[in-house]
This record gives structure tokens, C-alpha cells and sequence, in this order.
């Protein structure tokens, strides 16, 4: 039998072909030291999800995100139809995550040229949003920067209100019991490393290979769930704090505080994500700190109340709050 050197292992070759975020051209570490740079430079706002502005008896706040390279695929099948719910929800999903009452948004649009069909389909997909979060179109702007923007960039920030004893007091406790929320799919994060792994040996219009969709890039378009209707029913049970489970996958749990997430009974992933995943050669662990896979939203809050806000909504209990640090789910530690 030929011997194997230890530069051959298989083991070794698959390692070097997996697929990561960094590979994919989005360093969250990188990401995150240049935000710090910039909240250095100008100043911490009260508020994680959302920046709270004290305005007498109510907080204003404020979120701002946009959709992403999620456009890429809407430019590749000329379908823009979604991403306007993408940015709405980008945005009034944080804003649900602080106990705050999203009301009012405005759009952002740059493009390199301007175009009637692509601009009538967005402000669809943005009417449509504002209708399921319940918040107002109250303006947007589009700016035309053809030195600066190839294709066009699609943002937009919320605006929201919140009687000061009503935003959630933003610390989980230990012995919290911690309710979930099924996502709708990748939604509007990660997709520079989802697009980097199905166009290895795909195209977005492409059969897609598992149900529901006509094309892998319908599937990757599936828009971004609206959590505005968990507003009243985890005021009403108590919720001590929530995260939004979006950039950094998982790892968003800690933003509820220092303490130990322990997961038993996450949400299956959607069909997507495996195929992602087998795609991209993508190990487990770069999936759950890049991706939802499958929970989109988490609660934390006494035990004695999370089985009653699970049967008034679609959640369910998938785990608890301990003393200690990190996330674990799924046999990882993240």
C-alpha cells in the first residue's frame, strides 16, 4: 500500500477548498473593527439595535440599513420586485428588536443610470413592505451617480417611537428561557457568501433543485420576514430583550448580553442552506456565524411566560439563558 504524506491528507484538501465569508470578500472581523473606528469617531448613541434619541416622555429611534449585494441577484434575473421588502425589513426588524414601534420610513436609491422599469419595481416592493410593518412611505431620494455607483444601491432608514417604559430593559437573565422565530430563508444577510457558493458551478437561473422555487436565484431573493407583528405579544409577556438575527448569524444572541446561549431546538434550516452549504464546501460552523439557518428572530424571557407567547405566535421555546459566554447550538460552540 502507497503511504500518504501528511501534506496529502484528505482531510487537509478539504479544509483548503471550504468556502468562507473572508473568502467570499466580507471580513466581519474587519467589519466590525472599522464600525468601532467609526462609533469612536463620533460617538456612541443610547441603544444597540437601534440609535434612541430621549425626547420627553418617548424615545425617537433610528435604524439604517440597506439591502446588499442580495441586488446582484435581482440584477441577474431582472427582478427587483422583493428587495424593497428586504430594506424595509432590514430596518423595522431592528427596530423590533429594542421594543420600539417602527412608523415611518424613507428610501435611499443611487444608480449609476436611471430606469423606470427597475425604480416601478422597487417602490412595489417598498409599498409592500410598509404595508406588512405598518409604518408610512413619508420620502426617499434618488441620486444618479454614474462616477460612483455600477448598477444601484438600494437603502433606506426607519424611524420609530416608544413610551420609555415600553422598549425591552436590553439584558436577557440568567435562567431566561429563550422563544424563536422561523425565518423565510437566507433573508437579506450573508449573500456574498451564498452567491459565491451556488455560482461555482450554477447560474441564478438555474432549476432550483429543492421545492418552492422555479430558480436558484428566486430562492436567494425569498424576501426577509417582518417581525412587527411579535411587538405586542412580547411587551405583553415580558420580554426582557430580543436580537435580530442577522449579520454574524448567531452570534447575535450575545448582543442581549454576557451570558451563555444554550440551543437545543433551533428551527430546521431551509433547503437553501444545505445546498449553500454542499455547494460551497461550508463548514458548519462559518454557516451558523454567517447565516440564520432557519430562526430569524430570538426572545429572551422567563420560562413561566415563553410558552405562552410560543402558542400565541409562531415561536417556540428553543432553549435557555445560563451564566457563562458564547452561543451553542447544533453540537458548535460559536
Amino acid at each position: 500500500m502507497t503511504g500518504t504524506d501528511a501534506g496529502d491528507d484528505p482531510a487537509d484538501e478539504a479544509s483548503e477548498d471550504e468556502l468562507t465569508y473572508a473568502d467570499a470578500g466580507v471580513d466581519i472581523g474587519a467589519s466590525e473593527a472599522a464600525t468601532a473606528a467609526l462609533v469612536g469617531a463620533v460617538g456612541e448613541s443610547e441603544g444597540d439595535y437601534a440609535g434612541l434619541l430621549d425626547i420627553g416622555d418617548r424615545y425617537l429611534a433610528l435604524a439604517t440599513d440597506g439591502v446588499g449585494t442580495k441586488l446582484v441577484v435581482a440584477e441577474a434575473l431582472g427582478d427587483y420586485s422583493t428587495v424593497g421588502i428586504d430594506c424595509i425589513a432590514m430596518n423595522a426588524n431592528d427596530l423590533v428588536a429594542a421594543g420600539v414601534r417602527p412608523v415611518a420610513f424613507v428610501d435611499y436609491l443611487a444608480v449609476d443610470a436611471p430606469d423606470e422599469r427597475f425604480a416601478r419595481q422597487i417602490g412595489e416592493g417598498l409599498s409592500s413592505g410598509a404595508e406588512t410593518a405598518g409604518v408610512e412611505l413619508v420620502g426617499g431620494e434618488t441620486a444618479v451617480m454614474p462616477e460612483v455607483i455600477k448598477g444601484l444601491d438600494l437603502a433606506g432608514t426607519c424611524a420609530g417611537l416608544a413610551e420609555k417604559d415600553a422598549l425591552f430593559p436590553g439584558e436577557a437573565e440568567a435562567g431566561d428561557a429563550l422563544v424563536g422565530f422561523p425565518s423565510s430563508g437566507i433573508h437579506s444577510n450573508g449573500l456574498t457568501l451564498a452567491r459565491k457558493a451556488v455560482t461555482k458551478e450554477h447560474e441564478y437561473g438555474d432549476d432550483c433543485p429543492f421545492d418552492g422555487y422555479d430558480s436558484l436565484g428566486e430562492a436567494l431573493l425569498e424576501p426577509t420576514r417582518i417581525y412587527t407583528d411579535l411587538l405586542d405579544p412580547m411587551r405583553d409577556h415580558g420580554v426582557h430583550a430580543a436580537a435580530h438575527v442577522t449579520g454574524g448569524g448567531w452570534t447575535n444572541l450575545e448582543r442581549m448580553g454576557e451570558f451563555h446561549y444554550e440551543v437545543e431546538d433551533a428551527f430546521d434550516p431551509h433547503p437553501v442552506f444545505d445546498f449553500v452549504q454542499s455547494e460551497g464546501n461550508v463548514s458548519d460552523e462559518e454557516m451558523h456565524r454567517t447565516f440564520n439557518m432557519g430562526t430569524g428572530f430570538v426572545a429572551a424571557l422567563d420560562p413561566d411566560d415563553a410558552e405562552s407567547l410560543a402558542a400565541e405566535t409562531e415561536g417556540r421555546v428553543i432553549g435557555r439563558v445560563e451564566d457563562g459566554t458564547g452561543v451553542s447550538l447544533r453540537g458548535l460552540d460559536l
